[in-house]
């Protein structure tokens, strides 16, 4: 009864109207973030904390207001990966995979609103998680040391089985080239350059948007060229807006499936929103088997990721707020922000300022109404996109990347980069050879590296510590089985079908 009356004490702040107006302006500017290619949660809460301190707004409403942001960037994330195949962040790779099929298919506006709804029910599910088990998933947290993460990363790559079908080996290749990638920069353990050639715009490693821009959006625009629709928009649009009530029963279980997943991931710090999406869209292929058709445009597709990047994204508040641990890189940021505030969180954080921690869990809830409410009405404006000719939409699209990448380190070795991996995405994809592995791959590559070194460095070497603790034999365990089980049950059908 006592956290419901602090809940309650919590929403009292929140819903005053200079709050509430704060949490409105948060969520409408990180919905346009968002959408924009390569910006993503990240660089839309760093833009506005220096804004939010010259205003010399409170502290609780600052919070408010960059939770939004955040919450928003997660919500429009989604636009562009489903409506052009250029995802918005790392999070949103895994929508592309159904959800553009589905924009192809005259689908745009449903993919588009099952996905706010998707996110919507994660992120009211992950905020209630956060009420209820805060405490409890802050001291499980804390037992994920680096073996463990290790052991998580090697999961994440084996969930990819999910995403192989019958060509793992081309799934693996692409894993493979992504880790490759992950590898090029300064070795921040030793200082020391590696497969840089010399070239000192690959000093700092080869940036994230670089890569998905590429990958993604250029090798998209030479698919287009190739298929020569010089007349019309390349995506087929239908009168529907909207999900129906079947569509909606189709993916309530995967929905809440990988709003749960994505929470336990999201408090995990480090771990984030890639890794959730990838372990909840694999499982949910794996539980439909032959009646999904996941990758060619099934809703529940859509809906496993983005029910887990919201979720995932409110659990990373757990380990900052509990622990003063940031569980994402965008909560990193925010406690830059209660820096700026002299105030630092943790466990006193909850009695020394118990008024600002629970406004901001408040604020969680306010800000998923308010994301639902201004996205379900203009998925009808979103899906105009789809009636944009070749002519016109081509050109547009090339414009946003080109725009997103320079504005990282504005350099034209950034946008050669970015045409480099255009054309080396293209013949991939020509060749069947999937994205979202590589990607997945580039992603989890330092951190996997990093974790791994750390793990080693505390027994001088000694690989056992890598399956030492119940947690890392469990991960071992499942991620064994995530490799050998999916090609046994694809025999087992092909014996039957055989019969």
């Amino acid at each position: 009864m006592e956290t419901i009356e602090f809940l309650m004490s919590g929403f009292g702040i929140a819903l005053t109207p200079t709050n509430l107006m704060m949490a409105a302006i948060g969520a409408l500017v990180g919905t346009i973030v968002g959408m924009l290619p390569g910006l993503g949660p990240i660089n839309g809460v760093a833009i506005l904390m220096p804004l939010a301190f010259a205003l010399k707004l409170p502290p609780e409403t600052a919070l408010i207001l960059l939770a939004s942001v955040y919450l928003g960037c997660e919500f429009g994330g989604r636009i562009s990966s489903i409506l052009l195949n250029v995802p918005g962040d790392a999070g949103a790779i895994m929508t592309a995979l159904d959800g553009y099929p589905m924009a192809k298919k005259g689908m745009g506006g449903v993919a588009l609103s099952i996905s706010a709804w998707s996110s919507f029910i994660g992120s009211i599910l992950a905020a209630s998680g956060f009420v209820l088990f805060a405490p409890i998933l802050a001291r499980w947290a804390l037992a994920f040391g680096p073996a463990e993460y290790f052991a998580l990363m090697c999961f994440a790559f084996a969930c990819l089985t999910g995403l192989m079908g019958d060509q793992p080996l081309k799934a693996a290749l692409a894993a493979v080239i992504g880790l490759a990638l992950a590898t090029v920069g300064l070795d921040s353990n030793s200082g020391v350059y590696r497969f840089t050639g010399g070239d000192v715009h690959l000093s700092d490693g080869i940036q994230f948007i670089v890569v998905v821009i590429g990958l993604f959006s250029i090798s998209e625009i030479l698919l287009m060229l190739e298929q020569h629709h010089a007349v019309g928009g390349i995506i087929r649009e239908t009168g529907r807006a909207l999900f129906n009530l079947k569509e909606m029963a189709q993916t309530w279980w995967t929905t809440l499936r990988s709003a749960l997943v994505g929470f336990v991931v999201g408090v995990l710090p480090g771990a984030g929103a890639t890794i959730a999406s990838a372990m909840t869209y694999t499982m949910e292929k794996q539980i439909a088997g032959d009646k999904g058709n996941f990758g060619e445009g099934d809703i529940r597709g859509v809906a496993a990721p983005e029910a887990a990047n919201n979720a995932s994204a409110i659990g990373s508040f757990v380990p900052m707020l509990t622990l003063g641990v940031p569980g994402s890189g965008t909560t990193a940021v925010m406690m830059g922000a209660l820096a700026l505030y002299n105030i630092t969180p943790g466990p006193a954080l909850f009695t020394q300022n118990a008024g600002l921690v629970w406004s901001l869990i408040a604020s969680l809830f306010i800000a998923s109404v308010i994301l639902l409410v201004i996205n379900i009405p203009l998925v009808g404006m979103f899906t105009r996109l789809l009636q944009t000719p070749n002519w016109l939409l081509v050109p547009g699209i090339l414009a946003v990347s080109a725009v997103g990448v320079y504005s990282v380190h504005a350099t034209t070795f950034d946008l050669m980069m970015m045409a480099v991996f255009g054309v080396v995405g293209y013949f991939l994809r020509k060749q069947g050879v999937p994205m979202a592995p590589l990607i997945l791959g580039f992603v989890l590559g330092d951190m996997m590296e990093q974790n791994l070194r750390r793990a080693l460095s505390i027994t001088d070497g000694e690989v056992g510590i890598l399956f030492e603790s119940p947690i890392s034999i469990s991960l071992w365990v499942l991620s064994v089985l995530m490799i050998v089980v999916p090609p046994l049950l694809r025999l087992r059908k092909r014996r039957r079908s055989a019969v």
